[in-house]
Order: structure tokens, then sequence, then C-alpha cells
């Protein structure tokens, strides 16, 4: 992952590359005036940002002058460009999905499914690091990723704006299939563990199972995306 540690840089940086910037780290101690630019242009741009003791932004950086940026390896997008793509909006909300492998393999198939674009909440996420780009077989290059503060706000949000939400989740008596995905519509999936947050599940409209037939009790988050995705691409793609 890419730091910048170098105040001027730091400070133009989150002017003019923004969208890049990941976190944003700050020492606790006392610092250089210039931090106060800082912490400002991050709160303006929605950044998140961490106050930190020295030590570990000297593990980080050991030129650092009181502030350390992590650069994403591609930009994000905004909520405004991804709702702006003239097809019927699919939505991938992915609530607290932190294993950079998983989120490689539901950028790539979102992008084959069709999707408009991902949406990450900021904190407890995978970035778009280097990892993420490589799993993912450059797929995150055309697939829009966009990072909101408050999940549960944007999915209110987006429901104003006639989105339905689909919530996956094993144990369910009702099938993936049993939605009509023709609409607009955004697919909300959980975190490796403990999957969707309670508040996460109640936005929902519906929430959906995958059977298994195994031993295993449920499919990785990855797996799940992928059969919930093409039921959205089969259903639009069929004969009207």
């Amino acid at each position: 992952m890419q730091t910048v540690s170098r105040l001027n840089a730091v400070i133009e940086t989150l002017r003019s590359a923004s969208g890049r910037v990941q976190r944003v780290f700050i020492q606790e101690e006392r610092g250089p005036y210039k931090l106060a630019e800082v912490i400002r242009l991050a709160k303006a741009q929605g950044v998140p940002l961490h106050f930190v003791p020295k030590r570990k932004l000297d593990l980080m950086a050991r030129d650092h002058q009181g502030a350390v940026i992590h650069l994403a390896a591609a930009e994000f997008s905004s909520l405004e460009d991804i709702l702006g793509s003239p097809q019927v909006p699919f939505l991938v909300l992915l609530d607290e999905v932190e294993d950079p492998q998983n989120l490689g393999a539901i950028i790539r198939t979102a992008e084959c499914a069709g999707a408009t674009g991902v949406i990450l909440p900021e904190r407890r996420s995978a970035g778009l690091t280097d990892a993420v780009m490589q799993v993912s077989a450059g797929a995150a290059a055309h697939v829009k990723v966009a990072r909101v503060t408050n999940l549960v706000r944007t999915m209110e949000e987006l429901k104003s704006k006639g989105l339905w939400f689909v919530g996956a989740e094993a144990g369910r008596k009702e099938l993936w299939y049993e939605f009509d995905y023709t609409g607009p519509v955004g697919l909300v999936l959980g975190s490796e563990g403990r999957g969707l947050r309670r508040l996460v599940s109640e936005k929902c409209d519906q929430v959906l199972s995958i059977p298994v037939c195994g031993r295993v009790n449920s499919l990785n988050v990855a797996a799940a995306a992928a059969v919930f995705f093409f039921e959205v691409a089969r259903q639009r793609l069929r004969p009207a």
C-alpha cells in the first residue's frame, strides 16, 4: 500500500486526489500547525481519520511530520457517479467485508454480472488495495466503487430514490431466486464471520437464502455473491 507522509504532500494529495485516500492517521501528541489543515481536509472530504500515538506513525513512515495517509490502488467513485448510470440500478452493498480476497472476487463477479457499482462502508471494510486489484483481475478498474460513512443511512437515502434491497443470509426459508430483480435493486452481503448486522438486515425489503446440501452450513461470501449476482443477470437477460 502506498503511503504519503510529508505534510505538504499529504495536504496536496487530500486536495487533488482525495478519491484515492483510504485513511488518514494523525499523531495524538502535539505537532506542526499544518496538522489542523490535514484534519480539516480529511473531514471535508469524508476520509476516515484516526488519531494514534506517534510511535505508531514511526512504524508506518520514518520521515513523517505528524500525519500519514494510505492511498488506494484505484480511485473511489462517488455515490452520485454510480447512480448516474443509464441502466436500471443493480448495486452491491457489502456490510463489513474485510478480507481483500473476498472483496476482489466479489468485485470481479459484480462486473461480470453487470452491476452498476459497489458500495463499501468507510470502517471495517477492505479497501481498494493492490491485493484487491490483483484478485479482481482488472475488474476493479471497470466497476465503480463508492465508500460511505454509514451504510444504513445510505440504504435509507437509496430507498427514497426507489431502490429495493435484498439481503443474503444463511438459514432463511425464502430462496435467492424468489424476488423480481428486474427493477432497481441493491444486494446486501454481510461479513465473513458475522453476516449482516441487525440494523442493516432490518433495512432490507427481503432477506433470502441459498440452501446447502453438504455438511458445511453456509457458502463463502464471495461464492454466495456469485449465485445472487447471476440470478439478477439471468432475470434481466431473459426475453420479456
